[in-house]
């Protein structure tokens, strides 16, 4: 299981990218997060800052952080980054277990078909 921050820091992106906090936008402060989810305001902090040191969010002293203008894009590099090395890994697995490419591929569209539909 990932560390609270790493969840929260997460949760973020995922609502940046989906368009529940967009660029510009003022933030949630930590003791917000903390409130929100019951969790320490260092650990909060934690997130945050994860977010800060990857240009995602910016500081405004006094004022907060807000979400910084490219975030949308950091993110979306990020996470396509992040895709490609499980992806990566998947591959591995799938040549340990003598799964061809084609049926690898069949899997990999009727996961993305279930999604599909429960999103729907």
């Amino acid at each position: 299981m990932k560390p609270i921050y790493l969840q929260l820091s997460e949760w973020l992106e995922t609502e940046i990218l989906s368009g529940n906090i967009t660029a510009g936008e003022k933030i949630y402060s930590q003791y917000q997060l903390a409130e929100m989810f019951n969790i320490n305001p260092a650990t909060a902090a934690k997130g945050l800052n994860i977010l800060a040191d990857e240009k995602i969010l910016y500081k405004k002293r006094g004022l907060g952080m807000f979400v910084s203008p490219e975030a949308g894009e950091i993110i979306l590099r990020k996470r396509r980054e992040q895709v490609r090395a499980r992806l990566r890994e998947l591959v591995k697995e799938a040549d340990l277990l003598d799964i061809s490419e084609s049926e690898l591929i069949t899997m990999i569209t009727a996961a993305r078909k279930r999604n599909k539909e429960e999103r729907a």
